[in-house]
């Protein structure tokens, strides 16, 4: 039977640790038990962990042999926020997708109350971040950056940089992403779509335009539709990398 798998809080030589709300889920909700394995990812390994202490905010292991883990695609994903229980529902999709980073962005056409306020969210971005890279047993989550503006967002190095466009009316993302390098920023845009200034810096600094095809797409299913494009284009090329 598969084991459940968790990413530690805390990792030292042959012992691992979870804190806190993470520990207490496991405790409240799946019945942690003394003596029980789970798969631990511990710093860049995963390995076996047996539960050696029990505490309602803190569960400590042993760490034995390590165990396969899934090789990961290098896809930056440049989301502009948009309404935030969607984004939130995108950030857990595209995690659980594979993405490695996602920028959230403040773009011309995002809502000005939840650019404000976004800066607070984003611990809580990353606690879903967490919780969908364990689910779908990911060894690390994805980095989840502080907000920065698109302008800031277009200047992000990367091997190759696509900016999906409602105008593209010629470039499928899978004809660039068919002879794209491992390293890819896809970049979203918020609710409303990029304005015109935007595209123009995003063409002037050399991204690619790009486009899912011929429909309107909500920016969360455009963001969780891209990373499922990038990750099966990419999936033969990394793994034969890992």
């Amino acid at each position: 039977m598969t084991r459940r798998r968790f990413i530690a809080d805390e990792v030292s030589g042959n012992h691992a640790a979870l804190l806190g709300a993470h520990a207490d889920h496991l405790v409240r909700v799946l019945r942690a038990r003394i003596g029980q394995e789970f798969d631990i990812a511990a710093g860049s390994t995963v390995r076996r962990g047996r539960i050696t202490a029990i505490a309602p905010d803190r569960i400590e292991f042993e760490l034995a042999e390590e165990v396969p883990a899934a090789a990961a695609a290098n896809i930056t994903l440049v989301l502009s926020i948009f309404k935030f229980d969607r984004m939130e529902w995108a950030i857990e999709k595209c995690t659980e997708l594979g993405v490695a980073r996602i920028v959230p962005a403040i773009a011309r056409r995002t809502d000005a109350h939840l650019a404000s306020a976004a800066a607070k969210r984003t611990e809580r971005w990353r606690r879903i971040a967490l919780q969908a890279a364990e689910q779908s047993r990911r060894s690390v989550p994805p980095e989840i950056t502080d907000p920065i503006k698109v302008q800031d967002a277009i200047s992000l190095p990367a091997t190759t940089r696509i900016v999906l466009s409602e105008s593209e009316a010629q470039t499928q993302l899978r004809d660039v992403l068919q002879s794209a390098e491992q390293d890819v920023l896809l970049a979203i845009g918020p609710e409303g779509g990029w304005t015109e200034e935007e595209l123009h810096l995003f063409q002037e600094d050399k991204w690619i335009s790009a486009s899912l095809g011929p429909t309107i797409l909500r920016a969360e299913t455009a963001a969780i539709a891209a990373t499922a494009v990038a990750i099966s284009e990419l999936r033969p090329a990394y793994r034969q990398t890992a």
